[in-house]
């Protein structure tokens, strides 16, 4: 069953009042077991965050700038990608400066969106300050918060009214189809996939409200009778002549979907090639722990082609994509359906991949094998010791392994504990998690 899309918060307000601090504070509290991987593209824009047990996505707004217009253009511009995209909407304001032209700017579109607000005024790094925040009463959002994002001051005061202010979302229990969306950047063909599909299947039972206000997920039935939900990624909206924020409407709707679903399709245009937005999207997959199917679609543009192309072409995704080396990799065209039927029972595979669970006397089994080939390393003179592993969790497939001591364990040796898991069990289309504990 898929996960609950998270909510989404935007932080937005006028420049140089302190959002990518707030933003990078708030996200700052959120604590990962999982180990860094080397190759993952990152990008500042977008962060998983949690606050007494409710998870959601941040967005940063602050690096939206567009050059050569006025500045209420730009804070426009990122109120109505704010408004567009977010749950909840964060406006921070500055209390050095007082309640200016810009910040009763946004506060008039903010107000007009009815989206729910929250408004932190921040650098109120003292007590003394705490008075001049009444002002922004002025702004008609409501309350005013008193924060400080580089102290941490008024963080859990803001917080709390953020997640009261989380739209009721709740499961349906009775849904057991698998949940997929196809994700990349605009024009790489993810509507004329999404079309193909229902064409060649044929078999639509219901249309299911999504998570965002235009979006619609259609499931569908597959020929042998596996039920499927294909989690909408609504078209890109331009709105006037932001044609600068055409990737960052990406990378959001993107997100969004990747909440919602099991398995994501990476797709790739054979056309254009692989691009760097290509790399940050794919690398939010990764790291949203979702089974990752590799879609190259336009497969028939290509005029010249023979019996090195495709391999040619698997060995660049490789390289650019090294962190999704355990993702199976098709090539399609949604224009003429080729191979398109094998993705139906591709996505079954993935998702049952992500869900498999490994007994712990056959998993113990594999580590010491492993160990007895490629003996643990030292350092400074000591020995990792390996005493014996367990799976804790699956979506995706999680393992502790208790060791003398986790700094021991160097990042080669713990991925070639990786990869003879995968050699012993079929995780393709998974990523795994590692997890190093010492044991007591």
């Amino acid at each position: 069953m898929a996960r609950l899309a998270n909510p989404i918060v935007a932080v937005v307000g006028r420049p140089n009042v302190g959002k990518s601090t707030l933003f990078n504070r708030i996200a700052g509290e959120r604590i990962s077991i999982v180990e860094d991987t080397p190759g993952v593209t990152r990008d500042r824009i977008y962060a998983h965050a949690e606050w007494l047990g409710k998870h959601f996505s941040m967005i940063d707004t602050g690096g939206i700038e567009i050059s050569d217009q006025p500045l209420l253009t730009q804070i426009r511009q990122q109120a109505e990608i704010a408004i567009d995209e977010a749950d909840v909407i964060i406006l921070v304001v500055d209390v050095e400066n007082g309640v200016t032209d810009a910040d009763e700017q946004v506060a008039r579109i903010l107000y007009r969106s009815n989206k729910p607000v929250v408004l932190a005024v921040n650098k109120v790094d003292n007590p003394e300050r705490r008075s001049d925040i009444y002002d922004y009463y002025s702004l008609g959002l409501g309350e005013p918060y008193a924060v400080s994002s580089v102290h941490g001051i008024g963080m859990g005061d803001l917080l709390d009214a953020v997640i009261k202010k989380f739209p009721d979302n709740q499961a349906n229990e009775a849904d057991d189809s698998i949940h997929f969306s196809f994700i990349g950047r605009p024009n790489v063909g993810k509507s004329s996939l999404v079309n193909a599909i229902l064409g060649e299947n044929r078999v639509i039972v219901s249309n299911v409200a999504g998570t965002t206000r235009d979006a619609i997920n259609t499931r569908f039935t597959a020929k042998n009778g596996q039920e499927f939900t294909m989690v909408d990624t609504a078209g890109i909206r331009k709105k006037g002549k932001i044609y600068e924020n055409t990737e960052r409407y990406s990378l959001m709707r993107s997100m969004r979907a990747i909440d919602d679903s099991d398995v994501v399709l990476v797709v790739l245009n054979a056309e254009e090639g692989i691009r760097e937005l290509d790399k940050h999207i794919a690398g939010y997959a990764h790291e949203a722990g979702c089974g990752v199917i590799i879609v190259v679609n336009k497969w028939d543009t290509l005029k010249e082609k023979d019996h090195r192309t495709m391999t040619d072409f698997t060995n660049l995704i490789r390289q650019e994509f090294q962190y999704l080396s355990y993702a199976p990799i098709i090539f399609v065209s949604a224009k003429t359906h080729q191979r398109l039927n094998q993705l139906p029972e591709m996505i079954e595979s993935v998702y049952d991949h992500h869900r498999q669970r490994i007994q712990s006397a056959v998993l113990n089994d594999v580590l010491m094998d492993a160990i007895a080939a490629n003996p643990t390393p030292t350092q400074n003179g000591r020995r990792l010791r390996v005493y014996y592993g367990t799976q804790v969790a699956t979506e995706p497939p999680t393992f502790v392994i208790f060791v003398n001591d986790p700094d021991l364990m160097h990042f080669s040796y713990a991925r070639y504990l990786e990869n003879q898991i995968r050699k012993a069990f079929d995780f393709s289309g998974t990523p795994i998690h590692l997890i190093k504990r010492q044991r007591q």
